[in-house]
């Protein structure tokens, strides 16, 4: 059985995301997927030594160029270290510049191993913006870091989550929202729509249904509540329709989510996607990089500092963002 290998960053390696990462491997023992975590090889020992103490813990260097490592009848947790962490720097439940350095590194070689063919996807455990920062990088979430590495302009990159049959992509995400308005333009969306349905695509569905929210309440009430989607989303669905997207809207959000006739939803502002992802889905939902070419997905859910280390940490989001990961690979596979 040949393995598909999918690449899992573990994120700030004083969080929850290496426990995790651990702990989705060894779900996926014997399967048709093989994770390459990838993190410091100090961080990943610790807990696979927690949590999976008799399976061997075996460098991709060392696996040479088959993808069916494990078929002699001995099973192994993959992984790709990267020397980052300091090891005194190494403590579970603690927010430090230090991890947040390391939670970048990790995904700058996840992403060196797609680009070079080592991997077919990517998940990226929880990061702390906070962390991140605090080391000096400039860090507002995965899909402005993964924009950098793959050298895509940052208005071409969005997110969209998945969950319980529910997508939705958004046009903005981590920034007040009066500087999302004022950034708002009708080719930004046009762009946005766009990569949600191509992403959609990617994930499985041929004709793609998408709906995108209003800006105002009621989509402005034909400018009763302001003039924004008169000026921007209106034009916008009537360009993603002259490209051959079947696009409706603008309409409310609470209208369209409440027919759930679509595909693909487009929300405008971070809220407006994330609070009925989280609400149908709290820890079960995937975080999708669109609009590069690197298949990248985070997990929809925070680092959880207070119980990093305590053993306690449950891994469905990972599994399920790598079972996401794995059907957009093997249609890839097929087309």
């Amino acid at each position: 059985m040949k393995k598909e290998r999918i690449a899992i960053a573990i994120g700030d390696p004083n969080g929850i995301g290496p426990e995790i990462a651990v702990k989705a491997a060894i779900n996926f023992i014997g399967s048709d997927i093989q994770p390459v975590l990838v993190g410091d090889e100090q961080v990943l020992r610790h807990y696979v030594q927690q949590h999976a103490a008799r399976i061997p813990l075996w460098p991709l260097t060392e696996a040479g160029g088959t993808s069916n490592i494990g078929e002699s009848g001995r099973d192994w947790i993959l992984y790709a270290p990267v020397a980052s962490l300091p090891s005194d720097r190494f403590a579970p439940g603690e927010v430090d510049a230090e991890a947040g350095r390391a939670t970048v590194a990790y995904v700058r070689e996840a992403v060196r191993l797609a680009q070079a063919g080592e991997v077919a996807a990517i998940v990226g455990c929880p990061h702390s913006e906070t962390a991140v920062n605090s080391a000096g990088i400039p860090f507002s979430g995965y899909p402005g870091l993964i924009a950098q590495l793959t050298h895509t302009p940052q208005d071409q990159v969005f997110l969209m989550l998945a969950a319980a049959g529910l997508r939705i992509a958004h046009v903005t995400l981590h920034e007040s929202v009066r500087d999302a308005l004022a950034r708002l333009t009708v080719d930004l969306v046009v762009k946005a729509g766009v990569a949600a349905a191509c992403a959609t695509r990617r994930l499985g569905v041929d004709n793609v249904r998408l709906a995108v929210f209003g800006i105002n309440p009621h989509s402005g009430e034909d400018g009763l509540f302001g003039d924004d989607d008169e000026r921007i989303t209106k034009p916008a669905v009537a360009q993603l329709r002259t490209l051959g997207i079947a696009a409706d809207g603008p309409a409310g959000a609470d209208l369209l989510l409440g027919q759930r006739r679509h595909d693909v939803y487009l929300a405008i502002f971070h809220d407006q996607g994330h609070i009925p992802v989280k609400l149908l889905s709290p820890l079960r939902a995937s975080a999708l990089t669109i609009g590069t070419e690197v298949l990248f997905s985070s997990v929809g859910h925070g680092s959880a500092f207070d119980i990093a280390g305590r053993g306690i940490a449950d891994p469905v989001s990972v599994i399920e963002t790598v079972n996401l990961l794995r059907q957009a690979v093997q249609r890839g596979s097929r087309t």
